[in-house]
């Protein structure tokens, strides 16, 4: 059985990569390109045929720890790291959706989550419906019609509305819905939404 650590170990130790050096600090890559051996390892690096960096846009050692302690914070399998929150929503959205998917997502979303819902999924040929977060009967109703996704945030940000993560999982997955959940209020010390019932 894996060791099991505190929150704040994970924070501070989570996903620690030491180069050949055995530094006792993480070191902030800020280099753009790697360098390879020859154009032969380059060229399977960019096919992807080996796992090697490529550039820091897509990831690199500093990047991929972060992600490390991300998911072992969060109790995740996967993490990928963005360059904003919203960025993290609209990714995580499109990622699995596609032209006429239909999303329920709770009406307390932080303002520019609740703008991907409303005026950006309509361009990609996807309908969305707002529900009341604390409302299971509103939950039951809008999912009683084919939906892909459930979106919501628990405490909501800046209201603190509460959804009932448990309940509206199980009503999502019933419905065969993919249920996203927003922790960026909570953080992974607060609450643990995979535990809960979130997918993403």
């Amino acid at each position: 059985m894996a060791r099991q650590f505190r929150p704040a170990t994970l924070l501070v130790r989570g996903g620690l990569r030491r180069s050949e050096n055995a530094e006792t600090a993480e070191i902030p890559y800020l280099t753009s390109g790697f360098v390879y051996d020859d154009a032969a390892q380059a060229e399977a690096t960019f096919e992807n045929k080996i796992e090697r960096y490529q550039y820091s846009r897509f990831a690199n050692p500093t990047i991929s720890m972060l992600e490390d302690r991300l998911c072992a914070l969060e109790g995740a399998e996967a993490c990928r790291l963005t360059a904003t929150g919203m960025a993290a929503v609209h990714s995580a959205m499109l990622s699995h959706l596609k032209m006429g998917d239909h999303v329920v997502a709770s009406r307390a979303l932080f303002g520019s989550c609740h703008w991907i819902v409303a005026n950006l999924l309509g361009r990609y040929g996807i309908s969305h419906e707002f529900v009341d977060g604390s409302d299971l009967e509103a939950w039951a109703r809008a999912l009683s019609r084919p939906t892909a996704m459930v979106l919501l945030e628990t405490p909501s940000n800046p209201m603190l509305d509460l959804v009932d993560l448990p309940a509206v999982a199980d009503l999502a997955h019933a419905a065969g819905a993919l249920v996203v959940v927003d922790n960026v209020f909570a953080t992974p010390l607060l609450q643990k939404p995979l535990t809960q019932g979130a997918d993403i």
